[in-house]
């Protein structure tokens, strides 16, 4: 086989696949866009006007959505949504922000399992590996979540999958070894709705959002030991 033939073929399995996730996304709640931050810059850092709710005002402008969806790592907050005001005259209406966090019953852990990480990669994640949390309500099940998600959406208008970012903060390790806050949920959800390859694509394209979408990216980074220290030691909460 020449070297033409394998290029027209690779170019073939691309556009196929390219097709796919098109047509998956027609009918899928939610489309992956990718990790929404590396690190805090306050805390807490999910409400109306914080940077990362105008980053995420901003996307919702440019795609033309009422709603994106924020998924995270179970901690203390009762992961509430909340409406960002509009950032720009594409959005006028603004932004509803939607929050869903799964909660491992085993322990909470910020470190990456790399074993667990592996088996994911490979078998997926288990349904019922976690339990799930959206506005103070637990949910024993995904698609019981997911179907509150989708209910709060449609209340709000919204019309066509709903992009989903995943949190992506980390308190002390590397941003580029760490895929922080929220990146298994966001894995199971990618592979429940669009299957194996549709997922690996999906959690590439997330790890690199941030680092080329994100205008305060650059802050974060060149700042990243001083945020992660101040965050540890409670002195970004707001007072």
């Amino acid at each position: 086989m020449n070297k033409s033939t394998i290029s027209t073929i690779i170019i073939l399995i691309v556009l196929v696949f390219g097709v796919y996730l098109w047509g998956v996304t027609q009918f899928s709640l939610v489309e992956p866009v990718g990790r929404l931050t590396i690190t805090k810059v306050g805390n807490p850092d999910m409400f109306p006007n914080h940077s990362n709710a105008e980053v995420l005002s901003e996307y919702a402008a440019k795609s033309g959505s009422k709603c994106v969806l924020v998924v995270h790592y179970g901690g203390d907050s009762n992961y509430r949504h909340f409406h960002q005001d509009a950032n720009s005259i594409l959005a006028p209406d603004g932004v509803h922000v939607l929050e869903l966090a799964f909660v491992d019953p085993s322990t909470y852990k910020t470190y990456v399992d790399w074993g667990e990480v592996l088996s994911s990669f490979i078998f997926g994640i288990p349904e019922d590996r976690y339990d799930y949390k959206a506005d103070g309500i637990y949910f024993d099940n995904l698609d019981g979540a997911l179907g509150y998600i989708d209910d709060l959406a449609k209340e709000r208008g919204q019309v066509g999958p709903i992009p989903m970012f995943y949190h992506g903060t980390v308190r002390a390790d590397n941003p580029y070894m760490n895929p922080g806050c929220g990146f298994p949920l966001y894995t199971q959800i990618s592979w429940k709705q669009y299957g194996r390859f549709g997922a690996y694509f999906y959690i590439v394209k997330g790890l690199i959002w941030p680092f080329v979408s994100n205008q305060y990216y650059p802050y974060e980074i060149s700042h990243l030991a001083d945020l992660q220290h101040l965050y540890n030691y409670g002195k970004l909460d707001y007072q």
